[in-house]
């Protein structure tokens, strides 16, 4: 009974502990890279990829170098602005990636240690090439893709020591992932180290749309400049052909016979000639004026049709404003 007791509390603690273990929130170029190589690895070959584990830094090169396993596969990658960066698979991650698309499943033995070689390295290139792809389509609007964009693979190492040559004295971004081929089958670690001062695109900013006031406000502003613009309009009382040779010997004095024009049916036109009202002939307050009516007459809405002539039947029309 007391044994009993006992293995009850303990479980009780572990599972209370486990409950107050704080989940370590992933996101940017972190979050982008778990997603972008699990998707590559898939679409690729088939490949479950899983991450367990997933940790990024800013290191100096000495740090870096320090980094690559023995008999890993040592990729270099080329960027924006001669950029150089390094993506290294842990062996057996190498193994089992091989082993996927020569079989066409991942062996849970251990592979028989070896170094990397070129096959290995053109048998690998498709999958970080869609991987880095993948990274930075996911960051288009994230400040990450300043250091993550514009990278792929260039070459491989046979081993790490040419890196202090090869690789810029500078700081660099690293994503340190623990990874799961095939549920287990096989495990291990890939790095990404890109340079951290940023060469590549700038990440796309989304237009802030305006606000409730900031709409108003500009609204207010539009119907005060529109309100306070002239708009002139010509009152055609009538419309007459005439001679040119009688236009021309026009003085002042001389009658204009208007013919069949009405005070009532007066157009009320724009300087383009465009009709946009009708109306009749009145007075307000002393001064001549014209109401605006809907009734004008569909003589007074239309337009007389031009026609193309020559001298000397040309005719000129002449209007009078009210």
């Amino acid at each position: 009974m007391g044994a009993n007791v006992e293995k009850s509390g303990i479980k009780s603690k572990i599972g209370h502990s486990r409950n107050n273990v704080a989940t370590i929130a992933v996101k940017g170029a972190a979050k982008a890279w778990s997603l972008a190589l699990a998707r590559a690895a898939r679409n690729t070959m088939g490949l479950e990829l899983g991450l367990s584990a997933l940790r990024q830094d800013r290191l100096s090169l000495a740090e870096v170098l320090e980094l690559p396993p023995e008999r890993a596969l040592v990729v270099m990658l080329e960027g924006p602005k001669e950029g150089l960066g390094l993506i290294v698979l842990a062996p057996e991650v190498l193994a089992g990636i091989v082993e996927m698309q020569m079989v066409g499943r991942v062996s849970q033995a251990a592979s028989p240690p070896r170094r990397p070689t070129r096959t290995d390295a053109a048998m690998v290139s498709g999958l970080i090439d869609k991987a880095l792809t993948g990274l930075e389509q996911d960051l288009l609007r994230d400040a990450d893709l300043v250091w993550t964009s514009g990278f792929r693979y260039a070459s491989f190492l046979e081993d790490a020591r040419p890196l202090a040559l090869l690789l810029e004295d500078v700081t660099y971004q690293v994503l340190r992932a623990e990874v799961d081929l095939a549920d287990g089958a096989k495990s291990g670690q890939i790095f990404l180290a890109l340079p951290a001062d940023g060469r590549g695109r700038r990440p796309a900013v989304a237009e802030t749309p305006p606000s409730r006031a900031v709409e108003m406000v500009f609204a207010a502003a539009l119907s005060e400049q529109v309100m306070c613009a002239n708009a002139e309009l010509v009152a055609v009382l009538a419309r007459l052909k005439l001679p040119i040779d009688t236009v021309l010997k026009f003085k002042a004095g001389d009658p204009v016979f208007l013919g069949n024009a009405a005070l009532d049916q007066i157009d009320m036109e724009g300087l383009d000639g465009t009709r946009v009202a009708g109306g009749k002939l009145g007075q307000n307050r002393g001064m001549r004026a014209v109401r605006l009516m809907e009734d004008a007459s569909a003589a007074a809405r239309v337009p007389p049709p031009k026609k193309e002539v020559q001298l000397p039947d040309i005719y000129t029309e002449i209007r009078k404003a009210g």
